[in-house]
């Protein structure tokens, strides 16, 4: 199948078979906006539930405390819920 031919869903699950990537790195990649990237990452974990595949979520961290408790892991966080702090990085995905 030709790139062109291809949706952004299943570039998106191409890519996380490849290697793991945070909503940025494939944002970057697919010309997304991160959010964007976040609600197709949630449409593609149900296109794999069911099959030999998962989704797998490395959730967000917060760089000053190590907080990474969050309720939702599809989420991009602003701030630390813990310490308030703005440094967290974005949960890592990849579908093994």
């Amino acid at each position: 199948m030709r790139e062109a031919d291809e949706t952004t869903r299943q570039r998106l699950a191409d890519a996380l078979r490849a290697e793991p990537a945070t909503p940025s790195e494939l944002a970057t990649q697919l010309d997304l906006p991160p959010h964007a990237v976040v609600r197709h990452v949630e449409h593609v974990s149900k296109s794999v539930a069911g099959t030999d595949e998962q989704l797998l979520v490395a959730p967000p961290t917060c760089r000053d405390c190590g907080f990474d408790d969050y309720d939702d892991l599809l989420n991009l966080p602003s701030r630390c819920p813990d310490c308030k702090s703005e440094s967290v990085d974005e949960p890592t995905f990849t579908i093994e």
